[in-house]
């Protein structure tokens, strides 16, 4: 009896969370996606920042430039005067003339993070007050201006969108495409439901003023990933971070395991960095602790088998229903991602636990910046 009370408050509170995240991104697929009419924005600056090559990179590149706003300017940020993809962007911008766009190559060392010292010349050289980071492998929409400005309501301090994995070649970009989308997608969508959305780096959409009031470009960098720093300034402006209807897509490619393990791990560190407290039970909201203490009630002889298994049936299937009324990947080699996802959970809780920094794009992240900065 002593372990049957703590297994069964497990199972229920665990599939009772569940269970209702996934009924709010159902609700919020309720209706059918529509393409936006044109018009409705105001003058924007979409900033890309760009590093190497990436899957599918020529055509989010050339996607910048579909947005259906009259007024708005593209500018490309590099780092590298060689990196490989600069190319592709002037061949983007030479297909695209109609649209005021520019390449800015130069690396501002401003923090320790590579990405905000990308941004950095481009921040400074946007013309328009409203500004867009969007990350170079992120798909976007032909009217993703109209869902940007849409999503924008009278408490909002930022937009966002989280990815939406597409285009996976192989079972490990299976298994990251379980993570971005029957994971943390579900997550985040769900509590942008209940006004408690948070952001995601892949696109990162406010008002100049409202970052520059916190301090500018430079206060992304107060934490180990500029999301988290965003979602803390938003909120401490007493504003609210809010998520685009229907989130944009990022093409996989192929991945590798050691690629997909060390990107989590990663994720997770930069999670615990930022919001500790909550990042203490993340170790519950996978499949495979709540999963596994119906199983101990079951060897117990608390709960019949039959239940045991309509419970796992309940459990994933809420996720395929997400994913067919939402039109994310689904298919039996995805459930078994699905499944290994859920059982390398607890491992990359532990593996973030035991470390904080990391090692990104050649960059240690984590470690205190040196106040005296010098532009590259």
């Amino acid at each position: 009896m002593q372990m049957i009370i703590p297994l069964v408050m497990l199972a229920v509170g665990a599939f009772t969370i569940h269970l209702m995240t996934c009924g709010l991104v159902l609700w919020r697929y309720r209706k059918p996606d529509r393409i936006r009419p044109a018009g409705g924005t105001q003058p924007l600056t979409v900033l890309r920042p760009v590093c190497g090559y990436e899957p599918g990179l020529a055509r989010s590149l050339a996607s910048t430039f579909t947005g259906r706003a009259t007024d708005y300017e593209v500018i490309f940020c590099v780092a590298d005067p060689d990196d490989a993809a600069t190319p592709l962007i002037k061949q983007a911008m030479a297909d695209h003339k109609y649209v005021p766009s520019r390449l800015l190559i130069g690396d501002d060392r401003i923090s320790a993070n590579p990405k905000l010292n990308n941004l950095a010349k481009g921040w400074a050289a946007a013309q328009h007050p409203w500004i867009a980071m969007i990350d170079s492998n992120v798909l976007l929409p032909r009217d993703y201006i109209q869902r940007l400005f849409e999503s924008w309501g009278p408490d909002t301090g930022l937009v966002t969108s989280p990815p939406v994995a597409t285009a996976t070649q192989g079972f490990p970009a299976k298994l990251e495409a379980a993570f971005l989308n029957t994971y943390q997608g579900i997550w985040q969508l769900a509590g942008d439901q209940v006004g408690q959305g948070f952001a995601q780096g892949k696109v990162l959409f406010w008002h100049r003023d409202m970052l520059e009031t916190a301090g500018g470009l430079v206060a992304l960098s107060r934490n180990m990933a500029e999301d988290v720093a965003a979602t803390i300034i938003t909120r401490a402006a007493g504003r609210r971070v809010s998520v685009v209807c229907r989130p944009f897509v990022q093409p996989l490619g192929r991945r590798t395991f050691k690629e997909v393990w060390a990107r989590q791990v990663r994720w997770a560190k930069v999670r615990k960095d930022g919001f500790p407290i909550i990042f203490a039970g993340e170790i519950f909201t996978g499949g495979a602790i709540p999963l596994f203490a119906v199983g101990g009630l079951t060897a117990l002889g608390a709960l019949p088998l039959i239940v045991a298994g309509a419970a796992v049936v309940a459990w994933y299937g809420a996720q395929w229903a997400v994913a067919w009324r939402a039109g994310w990947a689904r298919s039996p080699m995805q459930v078994a991602a699905w499944l290994l996802r859920d059982l390398l959970i607890p491992g990359i809780w532990v593996a973030a636990q035991m470390s904080r920094g990391f090692v990104w794009r050649g960059h240690t992240m984590g470690v205190p910046f040196p106040q005296t900065t010098t532009s590259a």
